[in-house]
């Protein structure tokens, strides 16, 4: 197998020549001599030729070291513009950040904060994708994102932003018609629209303070992979559905949905912010964190959120 070129020792070599001198070339790159003499001995070996004439008084480049030194310079000065390129965008706020949040969240609340974000920092861009299903931030290359669920334990740091309450809603109209139930066991008979990627599935898990816990079975009238798309049909008073307090507030205030058995609560899920394990992350996405954590927290429907973990 053919071996990786010595780009390291290319880089020393290209430094020495330009210095004329191996203590100089390792006191500018921060090497001992020993390490900068060991470089050049290492590519001479490797090439089978010498690189530098060595006097006790001077040091000059052979024929091969001539011919060698303008790749090498490039590789060297490549290697130094990758690194200040990378480290300034680790350090400032440009660059790329690629973000997965779900499909109905990411639409009705996130899109719609992202225009000041953006005229805030204009080197920065964003590549947004919208998913309800759970991506591997590693393994697709992602920042950060935006989950609402329960986090199972991982090596994902999270930020708890806030809590996200779970409603029984239903318009006025379809409670007149199929009564408005007070307890779980009331839903019997009732029409279900629900959220394919419920925790529950098909059974309805409720928690009373004095009663404790009752799960009714709920056959569905309707189920989809993405909660919003629920909306139409619970307007038109064709079921009820258990819908996340950000989906379902703006028609809770017209009064085009209500909510019932506020009694029995169904156990409240979280907005979190999730990114790869590792502390340090570019200062970009970090800017985008804090911004979201601020905007969220002061959202109608958010109740108080958390620190990373």
């Amino acid at each position: 197998m053919k071996k990786l070129p010595d780009l390291e020792a290319w880089a020393i070599f290209a430094k020495v020549a330009d210095t004329g001198s191996f203590a100089r070339a390792a006191n500018e790159l921060g090497l001992s001599q020993a390490t900068v003499s060991k470089a050049i001995t290492r590519l001479e070996g490797r090439m089978k030729t010498m690189l530098f004439h060595r006097t006790s008084r001077r040091m000059s480049l052979t024929e091969s070291g001539h011919v060698a030194l303008e790749r090498a310079s490039r590789i060297l000065a490549e290697g130094e513009a990758v690194e200040a390129e990378v480290t300034e965008q680790s350090t400032s706020l440009r660059g790329l950040i690629r973000v997965t949040a779900p499909m109905s969240f990411g639409i009705s609340h996130l899109a719609p904060i992202l225009p000041d974000f953006m005229a805030r920092h204009p080197d920065v861009v964003l590549d947004v994708h919208f998913s309800d299903e759970l991506v591997d931030l590693v393994a697709h290359g992602f920042d950060m994102a935006l989950r609402i669920s329960t986090l199972a334990d991982s090596s994902l740091l999270a930020r708890r932003l806030c809590t996200v309450r779970i409603l029984l809603v239903g318009t006025p109209a379809y409670f007149e018609r199929h009564g408005r139930p007070g307890h779980p066991r009331d839903l019997a008979g009732h029409r279900a629209l629900q959220y394919s990627y419920s925790r529950g599935g098909s059974s309805w898990r409720f928690r009373h303070k004095r009663h404790g816990e009752f799960t009714q079975a709920m056959p569905s009238a309707l189920l989809a992979n993405n909660a919003e798309a629920l909306e139409p049909a619970l307007r038109a008073g064709l079921g009820m559905a258990l819908q996340p307090e950000f989906l379902a507030w703006k028609d809770l205030q017209s009064g085009v949905l209500e909510t019932v058995m506020e009694d029995w609560q169904v156990e409240p899920i979280a907005l979190h912010i999730v990114t790869p394990p590792g502390r340090s992350r570019p200062v970009r996405v970090q800017a985008l964190i804090d911004y979201l954590a601020e905007r969220f927290a002061s959202a109608p429907w958010a109740q108080a959120g958390g620190k990373l973990e």
